[in-house]
């Protein structure tokens, strides 16, 4: 398999992954036009022993495909982060560069899909290929107390990844489910700048999200 062991013994992709083929071809194309850009999987970022998961769709085109590191680059990280440094679980400045310092605390992030997709719409096959490292970073050593997903598909694909119905755990903005033997799930809209501008997900909205978060790791800020 194309895999490298990452943090805690966590599988990751290769750089030169070849699992996916749109993917692959998609990668290269971009590799091609961008030289100095990331062009590769997008490797999890944070802490091995996180409490927390966030699990987002993919690395975007001109954010984490170009820095190398996850929702680091486009406005979804502005967001991510700073609500992150809000609750405690990152310490540091987010200057939208993985070399500005900014460092996790308690927290992982990590993506569905590890390469980036055309238009930000990775197929149905490409997600369940990628799950294999997904199910790494949940049920890796230590397992996280929290998932929060952001958006349905990240939501759907850690539901699948621990063997969960997606009937029974339906998603929705604010839901949170307390699976027996599992970590506790959380979801929320994705932090896009689409979401935001359009008025789908609001800050306070958000906030409300990690104030439930933060709450259950107990350390409310």
């Amino acid at each position: 398999m194309p895999a490298t062991k990452g943090a805690r013994g966590r599988s990751a992709p290769l750089l030169t992954c070849d699992l996916c083929p749109r993917l692959e071809a998609f990668r290269t194309a971009n590799q091609q036009a961008h030289p100095g850009w990331h062009n590769a999987p997008v490797a999890s970022f944070g802490d091995p022993a996180a409490r927390l998961l966030i699990v987002g769709l993919a690395p975007g085109l001109r954010g984490a495909n170009r820095t190398g590191r996850p929702f680091t680059g486009d406005h979804a990280g502005v967001i991510l982060y700073t609500m992150l440094a809000r609750h405690g679980l990152a310490r540091g400045t987010y200057r939208a560069d993985p070399a500005d310092g900014l460092a996790l605390a308690g927290a992982r992030i990590t993506n569905a899909v590890r390469c980036v997709p055309p238009d930000n719409k990775p197929t149905g096959g490409e997600i369940r290929t990628c799950r294999r490292f997904l199910i790494d970073e949940l049920c890796g050593s230590p397992e996280p107390r929290i998932v929060l997903s952001l958006g349905r598909i990240a939501h759907d694909s850690v539901l699948r990844a621990l063997g969960l119905r997606i009937a029974d755990h339906p998603f929705a903005h604010g839901a949170w489910f307390e699976p027996a033997g599992l970590p506790a799930l959380a979801a929320s809209y994705h932090c896009s700048r689409y979401n935001l501008n359009t008025g789908r997900l609001t800050p306070a909205m958000f906030e409300q999200v990690f104030e439930r978060i933060a709450r259950a790791l107990g350390h409310p800020a």
